[in-house]
Order: structure tokens, then sequence, then C-alpha cells
């Protein structure tokens, strides 16, 4: 292997690691819900959660890093230049995030002021890590930027992938840089932070996952070039437009004209269109040579991150976002549902294809099957579509019982939260959150283990 895919292997096990962190305090998070008093002023549930989204993030961004690692010397067929620093930059990442972490677990109350900020937590969501935990994260994606644009030009080559890759650089870096404004007017604040969330954890994300996704389906199917440049040109002009004008269905909530509600609700919805069409255009192409591949699991995992983006990003995000529905959703566990089901369809599912094509290089098998990865496909995938219906349900008790009956006050919200409804929604998220994490389990112990060598000739899939 190349050094830079020994790199990546350590991102993977890091990513892998945190998962399981974003998994357990989850399941915690869960149980407040309907324990509200449970561990009160020993672990309170604002830490719990804030752990639960940010490991997610972190996690996540370990992934993507680790997945470039691992193609882009394979794409330009040199080592990735500078990769002692690149090295240097994982260690320091790893010892940041333990770091961060610890502080979050036993500093749970404290000043709102400048050393807080700069040491404690910035307290804002999804980014409520410290200022030099911040600065930390710029760096280490300066760097990576360095080693990706470093190794294109010491290649003399730049394919379609990898333009879209470099161009993609630029708002992966500067967009991040609204995490550090504190301002003090709150409409200001949140205006900035769903550029924020909505350009960086969303757009240009959703164009980095489209690019490992085109890496993969040429590995993993044989998909041509073409197919799969094409559909990643006119990702990155949806993203621009329609990602851009998306933002807008949060723009209303913070005392912006109405129209940003309908044109948001339109456009938002828009994004994941062209990652489902790339993998469907691979599906059909590789239809002619029937669905032949050497690698079930990473095959499977691609076709759950096209539906599941489309699904949770798209279909739920839509209609969550339509203005008739936002003025009674928004801010509830509906919210919550559709949040759950992006992130693992947009990106938890292409990482985790990932894993697998780097598990097969690993072993060095020709085939890579099996049955333990089936179960863990079955029940990460059960389980989270259990947890989203129940959130909605409970979501949907908020809407009407809060919302729409009750005229969203603090009464009404109590109210709802007590709701049999509500409640019943919160248990079944619990249940199947435990589903999730049984699915999580036998994914780590079908990745550690060696596979059993099959025949390539049983490497063919069934037609759909």
């Amino acid at each position: 292997m190349y050094r830079s895919q020994k790199l990546s292997l350590r991102y993977y096990t890091a990513a892998v690691a945190l998962f399981g962190v974003m998994i357990v305090f989850g399941l915690l998070s869960a149980l407040y819900y309907l324990y509200p008093a449970m561990l009160y002023n020993v672990f309170d549930f604002h830490m719990s959660k804030i752990m639960h989204i940010d490991t997610l993030v972190i996690w996540l961004l370990m992934g993507f890093l680790g997945a470039v690692y691992w193609y882009l010397p394979k794409e330009l067929g040199i080592e990735v230049e500078g990769m002692w620093l690149a090295e240097l930059m994982f260690w320091i990442f790893c010892v940041a995030v333990a770091i961060v972490a610890l502080v979050f677990v036993f500093v749970q109350y404290g000043s709102a002021n400048e050393f807080s900020m700069w040491f404690i937590n910035q307290g804002r969501k999804y980014v409520e890590a410290p200022r030099w935990a911040a600065i930390g994260i710029v760096v280490v994606m300066a760097v990576f930027a360095y080693n990706v644009i470093a190794t294109c030009i010491k290649a003399r080559k730049m394919t379609g992938i990898m333009w879209v890759l470099v161009l993609d650089l630029i708002p992966l870096l500067a967009v991040y840089l609204d995490a550090f404004p504190a301002v003090t007017n709150m409409s200001v604040d949140l205006y900035w932070w769903w550029w924020l969330v909505h350009m960086w954890v969303e757009s240009t994300w959703e164009v980095l996952i489209g690019c490992v996704m085109a890496l993969v389906l040429m590995d993993v199917m044989g998909t041509s070039r073409r197919i799969v440049e094409t559909w990643l040109y006119i990702e990155v002009m949806l993203v621009l437009g329609a990602g851009i004008l998306g933002l807008g269905h949060h723009y209303f909530w913070i005392g912006t004209p109405q129209y940003w509600l309908g044109i948001g609700g339109f456009f938002s919805a828009l994004e994941p269109l062209p990652l489902l069409g790339m993998v469907v255009h691979a599906i059909y192409d590789a239809g002619t040579h029937r669905m032949k591949t050497t690698n079930q699991p990473a095959f499977f995992w691609i076709t759950a991150e096209a539906f599941g983006n489309f699904i949770g990003a798209g279909i739920w995000g839509f209609m969550m976002t339509l203005p008739q529905i936002n003025l009674f959703s928004h801010g509830t566990q509906w919210t919550v549902s559709h949040g759950h089901f992006a992130f693992y369809g947009a990106y938890v599912c292409g990482i985790i294809a990932v894993l697998y094509v780097a598990k097969q290089q690993t072993s060095g098998v020709d085939m890579l099957a099996g049955r333990a990865w089936k179960w863990g496909f079955g029940l990460l995938n059960f389980g989270m579509v259990g947890m989203v219906m129940g959130l909605l349900l409970a979501g949907m008790a908020q809407a009407f019982y809060g919302r729409a009956i009750g005229g969203s006050t603090l009464m009404a919200f109590t109210s709802a939260s007590e709701n049999a409804w509500f409640v019943s929604g919160m248990w079944a998220r619990l249940f199947f959150g435990f589903v999730f994490a049984a699915g999580y389990v036998v994914l780590v112990y079908d990745l550690l283990t060696a596979p059993k060598r099959v025949p390539v000739t049983r490497a063919r899939l069934e037609p759909a």
C-alpha cells in the first residue's frame, strides 16, 4: 500500500471508534427524553447532546479525510505530497478531539466569558468546540488541502473528479471560518451560523462525498469515468444554486422577509438529486454486464447511500421545509427525524462503503462477501428507519398539540412533551437506537475479522 493509504487506515480506525462514542451518547440522550431527571447534576442532557452531535461531525470528517487519502494516490498514480505533515496532523487531530471531549465531560457549567470561548465551549450548536480546537480544525483542513493540491501539481495530472475536489476545498476551508465570530445580535449570529451548517456540513460535504462515491463506483462496479464525472458536475451546479437558495428555509425564523420561506423550502430539496442520479446511472450501466462486483458489502452500502440521501435529505427535507408544514414542524422532533435520516443517508453509508473497499484490499481477497456484513447492514438500516419513524411520530405530535392547538406557548410545548403519542415516539426511538447499536457491533466485528477466500467466479450479484 501507499504510505497515504496506511494513514487512511488510521483515520478509518479513529472514525469507527468515534462512531461508537456517538452511538453511546445518542442512546444516553434518548433516555433523557423518557427520564428527564436522570443523572441530574452529574452529567446533564445538554452535554450528552453536544457529545452526540459533535462526535457525529468529527467522525464523518475523519472518514472523509481517510477516503481521500486512500484514493488520491490511486487516482494520480503517485504518493501524496507532504505525508510527514499529514501524519503529524492526524495525531494532533486525535489528541485535540480527546482533550475537547474530556473538557466537555468534566466542565459542564461555567461563565460565558472570553476564557470559556477559547478553552471550554463556544456554545454554538455543531461547533461547540473551544476556539483553540476550531483553529486546530482549520489547520488540519489546510494541511489536507495542501496535500491534495501539491500532489496534483507534482503529478501534472488533473481528472474531472480532482478538479471538483480541489475547487471544493476552497469553501471547505472558507465557510468554516463562520465558526469564529462572536456576534452579539442573535439574528445576525444565526444568519451566519446557518451558512456554516448548510454550506459546510451539508453543501461542501455533499460535493466531497460525491467525489468519494465517484471513485468508489469506478473501483467497485467498474463504472465509466464519463458517467460519474457528468453527475459530479451537475451536483456542483445544484450546490451553487439550490444549496445557497435552500438556506432560505431558515431565514424567515430570524426576522427576514417571508418570501425566503417558500424559496428555501423548494430549493433545499434539490441537492441530493445528482448523487442519486450518479448511483442509479452506474447501476443501470452495470446491468449490461449483469451487475458483477467483487465487493458485495461496498455495493450494497453504495446503494443505501444513494437512496438514503435522496429519501432522508431530499424527500424528508422537502416534506418539512414546505412553508405550510415548516410553520408547525420547525424545531420539533420532526426536524430531528430529518437530521438523522439525512446524515445517515448522505454520509454514513458512503463512509461504510469505503471501509469495505479498504477491507478488501488489506485482506487481499478476490471476492468480499460473507454473512456478517448482511446482519450489520440489516440492523443498521432497520434501526435507523425505526428511529426516524419514531422521531417523526413524536414530531407530528408536537406539531399538532404544541403548535396547531397550543399556539407555540411554553405550556403547550410542555404538554406536548407529555402527550402519549410523543412518549410512544421516544420509546420507539430508544428501542430502535439499541437495534442500531447492535448493527454497529456487528459492523465492527465484520471489519476486524479476516474474510474467507471465495472463488472470484461467485462474484456476481443477481439483477434487481
